[in-house]
């Protein structure tokens, strides 16, 4: 027997599900906070966003790239690279100096793929 002071349930059409569902694809969106505005559990949510993908609501199936503008540009190559002044502790290290005043200091123990992300980091 149902009981009689149980909520009763809000069936809501596909197309206010997609509405839902696509405010939460807004940036910096909380799901909750749009469940709470629409009066639906956070969970139901996340199931209609499921059901949203895989293009049970008829919406799309896949969120559309979004192009962006690009300009391809040469690489700007290190202006200089010269050998640092060996002291007690610095034997071996280099210098690596780039356009703008920004310089790398190289020494014998550096992480190569460290050095690597910084140097291709500094040539974008």
């Amino acid at each position: 027997m149902a009981n009689p002071e149980a909520p009763k349930r809000i069936h809501r059409s596909a197309e206010e599900k997609r509405r839902v569902v696509e405010a939460t694809f807004a940036p910096g969106t909380s799901i909750a906070r749009v469940a709470r505005e629409h009066g639906v559990n956070s969970n139901q949510v996340f199931q209609w966003r499921y059901e949203y993908r895989k293009g049970i609501l008829g919406g799309r199936s896949k969120p559309s790239a979004k192009l962006l503008p690009v300009v391809v540009a040469e690489p700007e190559v290190a202006s200089s690279i010269s050998a640092v002044t060996p002291q007690s502790n610095d034997c071996g290290a280099i210098r690596i100096e780039f356009s703008g005043g920004v310089s790398v200091h190289i020494g014998r123990d550096t992480d190569l793929h460290l050095l690597r992300a910084v140097v291709e980091m500094l040539r974008a």
